[in-house]
């Protein structure tokens, strides 16, 4: 150890003058051997003999002995506690000199290029590299590196700068993604463990550029950016990897309308449905929900969904239905919500057609999967509120998916009550005799007073159940069920409720059970 301090002491002096490379070499390489022998130990030995300022100056001042100066630099910004510190040294600086000034010495690219790595990750340093040329070039770099190490270490510092806004828009701009592109490509007939690395790396750091609204935007360019052009290929890829990388980049790029109607237009939907085709039969589960995902987003602009449903795609879509995947399954079901939003046509098809709703009912009561489930009932209702069909109320009943919608309603989500509410009062006022037995049976009656009593209940909930039981009030026998739960005394109470809504349906409730109860020469209690 008095060893150590002996050329700890040499550095701290050479510091001041780097004219003995011979010495600061010597020292270099014994504090090296130190740090490989006990980290700890010698890294408090350098912060406490404060070699630290003294490092990066022989880093900025000896090109000799630049290596060695980054080698240790490089052991000591594994260390979690020192690596602020060198940051506020600003060896960043010095580190990116070095890619400007000896771009060609391997040697030294490579431990400052380890340096980086074990740097980057910090967001102060991410700041610091911000403002200097580092970007341009590392991607220098990357376009003429051929070894799979030098690769992936270059992508690996580029990956941890992209989670910085500048930084990414900065990566755009120096088109890192062509050569991320050419080199999928050169790997793409590929199945090394190595080639597969690379590919990995530059398909994850491709979508980390598309994780940005402006960096995602510039790499759509309507549709003529180098990745989007390159999507058919990736969909239609052997690689499984490459075919999410192109379901995630069109998800990712369906973040705006204008991109949406833009990819639709360019054909894309078919192009993932191909996909999906491929991975019904125990596929990559996700590369299905990558790909669904991309299609959920496309369907959210209305023009889309038009076009989409007219060139077929709820009908291929609904080959997905046999999975037993519940990611796929989840994915699968939110599509078809979206797509029957707002459409009638569709909702009318699709809420007729049994192997599908039978489905729905099978998966309402996936007990293990809460999500499914949830979903299962959402596109139940959504084929009720958005079709209005005397026919579908009638597919539903048979296919048993009412009392699932009655459960709905005791959801603890609000806007899943909501929508079974709106659902059964849409039913309830085409086809009331059909769903009569079931509301009976599910005991719908008690639920809605539970409802209307709960005082955590917020009023869109209470306003919509007060809307149900308007639509059931011409049931004899469900309006005997509200007798004998004596469901006036809360309507009574609620007309004195703070939301208006609320009060004025409830007291529209009271008087049409008033004059059912005169008509049908009864008094109502």
């Amino acid at each position: 150890m008095e060893t150590l301090i002996h050329h700890l002491e040499c550095l701290k002096l050479c510091g001041e003058d780097t004219d003995d490379e011979k010495q600061i070499l010597q020292s270099l390489n014994m504090v090296l051997l130190a740090l490989d022998e006990d980290m700890q130990k010698s890294a408090k030995l350098l912060t406490d003999y404060n070699v630290l300022p003294s490092l990066a100056k022989i880093l900025k001042a000896s090109p000799t002995c630049a290596e060695k100066a980054a080698q240790v630099l490089a052991e000591l910004a594994k260390n979690d506690d020192l690596q602020e510190q060198l940051v506020e040294l600003d060896v960043i600086s010095s580190l990116v000199r070095i890619l400007t000034d000896f771009p060609d010495n391997d040697t030294l690219v490579r431990v400052d290029l380890l340096a980086l790595s074990n740097l980057a990750d910090l967001e102060s340093a991410k700041e610091a590299l911000s403002k200097t040329t580092v970007v341009g070039q590392l991607v220098k770099q990357l376009k003429k590196a051929e070894s799979h190490e030098r690769i992936e270490i270059i992508i690996e510092v580029l990956q941890m700068l992209a989670e910085n806004d500048a930084l990414k828009l900065q990566l755009v701009d120096s088109c890192v993604q062509e050569i991320l592109c050419s080199i999928l490509q050169r790997l793409q007939e590929s199945s090394q463990a190595e080639d597969m690395c690379t590919m990995k790396s530059s398909s994850d750091l491709i979508v980390s550029l598309l994780l940005g609204d402006e960096s995602m935007q510039k790499l759509f360019d309507s549709g003529r950016g180098i990745v989007y052009q390159n999507i058919p290929s990736w969909l239609t890829s052997q690689h499984t990897l490459l075919q999410m990388t192109g379901a995630l980049a069109i998800a990712n790029f369906a973040r705006n309308d204008s991109n949406c109607v833009r990819m639709v237009q360019l054909g894309v939907v078919h192009q993932l449905l191909d996909l999906l085709e491929l991975h019904v039969e125990n596929g990559d589960v996700a590369v299905q929900h990558a790909a669904l995902s991309a299609l959920r987003n496309l369907a959210i602009p209305v023009m889309n969904k038009v076009q989409m449903l007219a060139e077929g795609v709820a009908d291929r879509i609904q080959m997905l239905l046999r999975s037993e995947m519940p990611p796929v399954q989840f994915k699968l079901l939110g599509t078809l919500r979206m797509l029957t939003d707002g459409q009638a046509d569709t909702a009318r098809i699709l809420g007729q057609d049994s192997k599908l709703l039978n489905r729905l009912v099978q998966w309402c009561e996936a007990k293990d999967h809460t999500g499914v489930r949830g979903e299962a009932n959402r596109l139940l209702a959504s084929l009720l509120r958005h079709s209005k069909s005397q026919d579908v109320v009638k597919a539903v009943q048979q296919a048993e998916g009412m009392k699932h919608l009655v459960s709905m309603t005791t959801s603890e989500h609000a806007i899943m009550q909501n929508e079974a509410l709106i659902a059964l009062a849409i039913a309830s006022a085409i086809n009331l005799a059909i769903v009569e037995e079931t509301f009976k049976e599910s005991e719908l009656v008690s639920i809605l007073q539970k409802i209307l009593e709960d005082e955590a209940m917020g009023p869109e909930v209470k306003y919509n159940s007060l809307g149900l039981l308007c639509s059931i009030v011409d049931s004899d026998d469900l309006r005997k069920e509200m007798t004998v739960v004596n469901i006036k005394e809360t309507l009574e109470k609620l007309c004195g409720h703070i939301n208006n809504n609320v009060a004025k349906q409830a007291n529209t409730v009271l008087q049409i059970l008033a004059n059912c109860s005169q008509n049908s020469g009864h008094f109502f209690a």
